[in-house]
């Protein structure tokens, strides 16, 4: 153990953000670091429990946190590296995304602040990078079977990453103009920054990963093409079909979904050509959904210069403090506040939208009302209307950030006879694999909307599951 009762010496420390003034003219990384000493003291802090729930029930890639933590501690970097490399994610991602599912269950979290897990996992793969540990290591022998991938988003990476290391062909496929999907063109800039992406794929590509952008797997390619020439495929192509709004008004122009505009934008900071334009400057701004998308759209609209952005939730308002329906070890519901949230806007939650009103064939009003939550028997949830609290509010610009629905119209899911579940997902066995054989799914497109933790687990899971299928 690094530091014993290092716990009590310590607080919790966090690095903050840039200053609000600053960080809205750009759309820069918000979040600052902690010295190397500060990260010392916070790895002094793990407690290296008997059962570390971190590992164990809260981190979905079961990342062996107090043993890089104490390595931390103790000052090896390449040491804690090896550990946390072990596992196989992209801690630079997760470290910049992640909502921090360990710290919600570190045992020091029951009676005090939990270990700053997140931030030190942070370090471990940026000074990696610093000092040159991450570098290309190509498998030493391949083997005679070829591997697509449909789709170049964290699933996918995380497919392609782990069967190219065990010597496989790797081709991931992807129809935007350049790989990392939600992590390139949905992510804000400000959470996470483009050149993160480049250099993971870099990496990859340096290592033997092929990729092919700009095709679209069911037109340009085929299935008979991909049967053909690939021993099997992983199909991680997202949640890409987003849940909508069917009120009144609904078809006026101004309303746009969350996905569509983030896209927009950081087409427009990388240079990408674009099919339009969806700005907020001097716009009233109103983002229906409460979750991390709403927050990324209330964060970039008010770097485009919105003259007042809302965001509206129909779920009521959390406890500021764990309940006891959400108790340790579990996630907790609670309110949070992202970097967003604290740069302006104005939040409400139980609040529904019903009606969309235009002028001249644009948004200009939303009518809305309260509502309250009942739970029915069997978890459903009814929202019930509360008379008298009916009021309208000045909108220019609506974006949906509703959640997504499944993967959408795919045709080389319907070419192939792919079988859906009842949400309207890509069905996959207990080995990842559809109903057609050596078609695998893995992400968003077999579970649902997720997070990138979780799709980052599922292409592991999925890569080991092709290889055992392959061998």
């Amino acid at each position: 153990m690094g530091k014993v009762g290092g716990f009590l010496e310590y607080n919790r420390k966090i690095p903050g953000y840039r200053p609000k003034e600053e960080r809205l003219k750009d759309f820069k990384a918000v979040e600052k670091t902690l010295s190397k000493e500060e990260l010392r003291e916070q790895a002094a802090r793990c407690m290296e429990c008997g059962t570390p729930f971190c590992h164990a029930s809260g981190c979905p890639l079961g990342n062996m946190i107090p043993e890089f933590n104490e390595f931390v501690y103790l000052g090896l970097w390449k040491e804690a590296l090896a550990v946390l490399l072990s596992t196989g994610g992209f801690p630079e991602f997760t470290g910049r995304l992640c909502p921090e599912l360990c710290e919600a269950s570190c045992v020091l979290g029951i009676n005090d602040d939990p270990v700053t897990i997140r931030q030190i996992e942070l370090a471990i793969i940026e000074t990696a990078f610093d000092k040159g540990y991450m570098k290309p290591s190509p498998p030493s022998k391949r083997l005679d079977r070829r591997i697509a991938v449909v789709g170049s988003g964290p699933a996918g990476l995380a497919v392609g990453d782990a069967l190219n290391k065990l010597g496989y062909h790797v081709t991931i496929f992807d129809n935007a103009g350049l790989p990392g999907g939600i992590l390139r063109y949905g992510i804000p800039g400000f959470k996470l920054e483009k050149w993160v992406v480049d250099r993971r794929i870099n990496l990859m590509k340096e290592e033997g990963v092929l990729f092919e952008n700009r095709v679209t797997v069911g037109e340009d390619l085929s299935y008979r093409y991909l049967r053909d020439r690939f021993h099997a495929v992983c199909l991680a192509g997202g949640a890409r079909e987003p849940r909508d709004l069917n009120i009144p008004g609904r078809d006026l122009d101004g309303i746009h979904f969350a996905m569509d505009y983030l896209t927009c934008q950081n087409r427009k900071n990388a240079g990408e050509p674009m099919d339009r334009d969806i700005d907020a400057e001097g716009k009233k701004v109103v983002v229906l959904g409460g979750g991390d998308t709403g927050s990324d759209c209330l964060g970039t609209a008010l770097r485009q210069g919105a003259a007042k952005v809302y965001q509206f939730e129909i779920m009521p308002k959390p406890p500021v403090e764990r309940p006891e329906s959400t108790p340790w070890p579990t996630w907790p519901n609670m309110l949070r506040k992202s970097s967003s949230h604290e740069e302006g806007g104005d939040r409400r939650w139980a609040v529904s939208t019903v009606e969309c009103v235009g002028q001249d064939g644009r948004v200009s009003q939303l009518k809305c009302i309260e509502v309250e939550c009942e739970v029915r028997p069997g978890g459903l949830l009814n929202f019930k209307k509360i008379k008298g609290t009916e009021f309208q509010i000045s909108a220019q610009l609506v974006l949906l950030a509703l959640g997504f629905t499944g993967p959408g119209k795919n045709r080389i899911i319907e070419d192939m006879g792919i079988q859906l579940d009842g949400r309207g997902n890509v069905w996959v066995d207990e080995n990842c694999m559809t109903n057609v054989e050596a078609i695998f799914a893995a992400g968003d497109m077999a579970r649902g909307q997720s997070l990138i933790v979780h799709a980052i687990a599922d292409g592991r899971k999925t890569a080991k599951s092709i290889a055992r299928y392959l061998d």
